[in-house]
């Protein structure tokens, strides 16, 4: 078939890779000159497996309330008149329940294992090097309000058979040594060991380029104008470059997908919610992570990437902004400096991106009302973490095989 994939960040390019290799014709569209330029390219660096969550969770509520007032808040919110920001927030907040946190988590862990599973075979098949390493994520408590709150995530990886490990302080500083520094501001941690690090950005850069080994075609620079669906079937992709027939299409556009299929009458419940990131030099390895630290109290992923520092995270809701506020940069410092003060923010680069993020935190994969129109967005802060397993199940129901994990709760019928 012709499958026209948009969008050419880590989610559309895995996909796009699938797609080739289940022997369709693949063309990939994108308005960026190159791959993975977006949301796609500074981001925390960590592929979660095990730490892997809904960010609507028991009790957000009330923390949402408190972070408002914090000068490092975790979340930032700057209400507009937007309808879709209103409908989104509050549809989040109606999955604030201890029984939706469990469902939604369920979800996402089953599609992080799977992506897992997928990541390991991709890598193995393509033998691609992305500054990758392979031990573990440590979520880091500060508080023992926090070590006893985490009793629910070890419950749900327990359910899913995710490995974990509870660490007490000196176990946490044998995992990271450099906290030894630190040791007396934790109280304890939670280890998922399967997971790993890795740029997101040199990553997909490297299988775009296998994908063009593959046939995949990249049209760069090119604006994507609107659908056209006919009989309830898709047709075509309008463009800068004129109208491109299709079999089927795939919309991994982020943020900006509910724009594209909103003229079709889908709703699509993705929001925009900004991550911030801050890259360092290495000046100290011996106050520098080994792997990934989540700082459990102001949400910030610390993350080894090669002789470099990524420290990632946030969430600011603002609608479609891309603007570098300088009191997020102070949040990233303060957090990275605190645990780990053996890189040089004075050369640090500051970025933020647009995280595609759904009311219940799983991505939104499957078919549509629109034959032959697939979605594949909503991953929010997992989009890297969930890129290979998302494109492995969207590239069997291109091809109409049924996918190895059950997807039928992922698809945006479930709304």
């Amino acid at each position: 078939m012709k499958v026209i994939v948009l969008g050419a960040g880590v989610i559309g390019v895995t996909t796009a890779y699938q797609l080739a290799r289940a022997g369709h014709d693949v063309t990939v569209i994108d308005r960026q000159p190159a791959a993975a330029l977006e949301t796609s390219f500074a981001n925390a660096g960590e592929v979660s497996f095990g730490y892997c969550s809904p960010w609507a969770a028991p009790g957000i509520p009330m923390k949402a309330l408190k972070w408002l007032f914090m000068e490092h808040a975790p979340l930032i919110l700057r209400p507009k008149l937007d309808r879709a920001m209103l409908s989104w927030m509050v549809r989040m907040l109606s999955n604030c329940t201890s029984a939706r946190y469990a469902l939604n988590k369920s979800r996402m862990l089953r599609l992080a294992d799977y992506s897992r599973q997928s990541l390991a075979a991709l890598r193995a098949e393509t033998g691609i090097a992305y500054d990758e390493r392979m031990q573990g994520t440590l979520q880091l408590f500060r508080t023992t309000q926090q070590l006893e709150a985490s009793a629910k995530d070890v419950k749900a990886l327990a359910a899913d058979g995710i490995p974990y490990e509870v660490l007490d302080p000196a176990a946490c500083v044998r995992v990271e040594p450099a906290l030894g520094h630190v040791r007396e501001k934790i109280v304890g941690g939670l280890l998922t060991p399967a997971d790993e690090t890795g740029d997101c950005f040199k990553f997909t850069q490297a299988l775009t380029a296998k994908a063009e080994a593959l046939g995949v075609t990249f049209l760069w620079n090119t604006a994507i104008n609107g659908l056209d669906a006919e009989a309830g079937k898709i047709r075509a992709v309008m463009t800068a470059r004129g109208r491109m027939a299709a079999d089927a299409v795939v919309v991994a556009l982020g943020s900006y997908s509910p724009l594209l299929v909103a003229p079709l009458g889908i709703s699509l419940p993705v929001y925009p919610v900004k991550g911030y990131s801050l890259t360092l030099p290495i000046i100290d390895a011996a106050r520098a992570p080994e792997s990934t630290v989540m700082d459990e109290t102001y949400k910030i992923a610390i993350t080894r990437l090669g002789e470099r520092i990524r420290v990632g995270g946030m969430a600011e809701i603002s609608g479609y902004t891309n603007d570098l506020a300088p009191a997020r940069r102070r949040t990233l410092e303060h957090s990275v400096t605190d645990l780990f003060p053996g890189g040089d923010v004075s050369r640090a680069s500051f970025w933020s991106g647009l995280r595609p993020m759904t009311p219940d935190g799983t991505p939104v994969i499957g078919p549509t009302k629109v034959q032959g129109l697939f979605l594949n967005t909503g991953h929010g802060t997992l989009g890297w973490t969930m890129s290979t397993g998302s494109a492995r199940v969207i590239s069997d129901l291109v091809s109409g095989r049924k996918p190895e994990i059950d997807a039928t709760d992922l698809a945006i019928a479930r709304y």
